[in-house]
């Protein structure tokens, strides 16, 4: 690598560098807002949030669905990005791999072909030598195809070798897969992670749980640095692939220079029907030089053979290494050829240029919103808490022997002996025992309504007193709802069936 590819990936990583800069200084700030509006909730006074207890309630409850929404969305579009991005890499990785076998083959073919006829070759001819040396043309022949193959090594040494590039190519698609495993793994994790962190965080809203919301808020903390994390990741490598998608093939031509000659890059980064090949004459002189000898192998068998029949196995010999030869050149011809190469280059380019940095920006836009719903999620969690607080404090304010306190029914229900207590009958409480108590004779079944009014008014002290009439009358007060009537007439009847001989009306 030059100097000046060198500058240009230095000035490469300095814009890198700016992105995470510029991210860590989002992050900061969206922690100072969290900071400060966690601190201004914190010192709200008592008695405003009493006033507002409702309405705020309704308010969490609401910007709790939409945060949740958000994220979903944003996981939505994370899943998306995330296969995008996987899939251009996968492409960029395969047509890494596919030119990495290309160069091997043509590495393989060139050197078959070139100990074929360094070895082979020149055994055969030596061992011709020896049987045809009583005839001076035949030795010319033979002299002459040494000489053709020969031309045929040199113009095959005078091709490239693409071990080195071959190699830095494999290397180059292995970690390529190998990071691109791990990061489409994380994501998934960090996926997962933002769903079950929303999901739990609104089941702890909806039951009220104020150590699950703790517990929730300090992952959605844990999760919102590491959304700011991966959109500086994202952003950064956005903008390298982005830089080389600009002017891609005056990069590679400053990566490979020193490495390939320039005239076979450009061949291969420009490949169209007037491109002209640049190992287009070593393969003319190659394919000549094979027909050549083929033609002198053809008479040798027809005019040699019958004068020195030990000849004969030589010269076939010679005839399938030579046809063997030929195979190779047409092989080496197509995999020289700039197409398949070109091709590859541009599925690259497609997977770099398009569905990886498409996939990154949709990764970029996953964190965005994974930072603003959980932002808005930690937001909620200081009212959340409020109003969980001022609901048990409403609650404890209760009489405990209010039968209409939701938390009395609830401890009645789990004790069930204070079930068998009258409570709505007026001798409850004083029945200890049955001589002590003397209640009054009162008939009430023809009395009129300002008779009742008095009783209710000289008995509006003592519970114990105030119910009878009402329970003898078998008309609750029209306050109470349908269900309290209900309430009212059982216990009037069941007190008519225990005290209504003792005392009668």
């Amino acid at each position: 690598m030059n100097r000046k590819s060198g500058w240009n990936c230095f000035k490469v990583l300095k814009s890198l560098l700016f992105l995470g800069l510029v991210a860590a200084v989002c992050l900061g700030l969206n922690l100072i807002f969290l900071t400060a509006y966690l601190v201004c909730v914190c010192c709200r006074r008592r008695d405003e949030a009493g006033q507002t207890k409702q309405r705020g309630s309704c308010c969490t409850t609401w910007t709790a669905v939409v945060a949740g929404l958000i994220c979903c969305a944003a996981i939505g579009i994370g899943f998306y990005g995330n296969s995008e991005t996987s899939d251009g890499v996968y492409q960029l990785t395969y047509s890494l791999d596919n030119a990495h076998h290309t160069f091997s083959g043509i590495d393989t073919l060139v050197s078959g072909t070139t100990q074929q006829m360094k070895m082979d070759l020149e055994q055969h001819l030596a061992r011709l030598s020896e049987i045809l040396a009583s005839r001076g043309d035949y030795i010319q022949t033979l002299k002459f195809m040494q000489q053709m193959a020969d031309s045929i090594v040199t113009q095959l040494s005078g091709l490239p070798v693409w071990q080195d590039v071959g190699a830095q190519l494999s290397e180059l698609a292995d970690q390529t897969g190998y990071v691109e495993y791990y990061r489409w793994l994380s994501y998934l994790l960090l996926f997962i992670l933002d769903l079950v962190i929303c999901l739990v965080t609104c089941l702890a809203l909806a039951r009220r749980s104020r150590c699950l919301l703790a517990a929730m808020l300090g992952c959605a903390l844990l999760v919102l640095l590491l959304s700011w994390a991966s959109l500086a990741t994202d952003s950064a490598t956005a903008v390298g692939a982005s830089d080389f998608c600009v002017a891609p093939d005056a990069f590679i031509l400053n990566f490979t220079q020193g490495q390939i000659s320039t005239e076979v890059t450009r061949y291969y980064l420009y490949c169209g029907q007037s491109a002209r090949s640049p190992f287009q004459q070593a393969l003319t002189v190659y394919q000549r030089s094979l027909t050549t000898m083929q033609i002198q192998v053809a008479g040798l068998l027809q005019f040699a053979v019958p004068l020195f029949p030990t000849a004969e196995k030589d010269l076939l010999g010679t005839q399938l290494l030579l046809n063997s030869s030929e195979a190779s050149l047409q092989q080496l011809t197509a995999m020289l050829d700039c197409r398949g190469l070109h091709k590859d280059y541009l599925d690259a380019l497609t997977g770099i240029c398009y569905d990886g940095i498409e996939g990154l920006l949709y990764l970029g836009l996953f964190s965005l919103l994974a930072a603003l719903a959980f932002s808005t999620l930690i937001c909620v969690g200081p009212q959340a808490w409020k109003c969980f607080t001022a609901r048990d404090r409403d609650y404890d304010d209760f009489d405990d022997g209010d039968p209409f306190n939701p938390q009395a029914r609830r401890m009645a229900a789990h004790s069930p002996c204070r079930g068998q207590l009258h409570s709505f009958c007026s001798y409850s409480s004083g029945l200890g025992s049955q001589s002590s108590l003397q209640p009054p004779a009162q008939t009430v079944s023809n009395a009129p309504v300002s008779e009742y009014m008095n009783q209710a008014m000289l008995f509006g002290g003592n519970p114990r007193y105030e119910n009878a009439p009402l329970i003898g009358r078998g008309s609750p007060p029209p306050t109470y709802s349908p269900s309290m009537r209900a309430a009212y007439l059982s216990v009037a009847d069941e007190h008519l069936r225990h005290y209504g001989s003792d005392f009668p009306a």
